[in-house]
């Protein structure tokens, strides 16, 4: 939370993606995820899972894990483009 209150204030990103060992990462969507992500936004901020906005998920289960990259808007944007250039070049290989 601290994290993401300096970032709130001060501009910039916070990064919690998944992992090998916990590939859904380690956040929960409900409670952490989805406040903290309606939050960024209604500061003009965006918030998602490294593919799409945390708010566009629909929950399977209670405690649902999920990636979260957070913070001002055209950082997210610019890690999003990074996430899907990577993507694309391991497809081709």
């Amino acid at each position: 939370m601290a994290d993401f209150h300096r970032n709130l204030i001060k501009g910039g990103i916070y990064i919690y993606p998944g992992t090998e060992k916990n590939p859904d990462g380690k956040l929960r969507l409900q409670y952490e995820c989805n406040p903290l992500a309606f939050i960024a936004e209604q500061a003009g901020g965006l918030a998602t899972d490294g593919k799409q906005r945390i708010m566009d998920l629909q929950p399977k289960e209670l405690h649902q894990r999920t990636p979260l990259f957070i913070g001002s808007k055209n950082m997210v944007e610019r890690v999003h483009r990074m996430i899907e250039e990577l993507d694309h070049v391991e497809l081709k290989n």
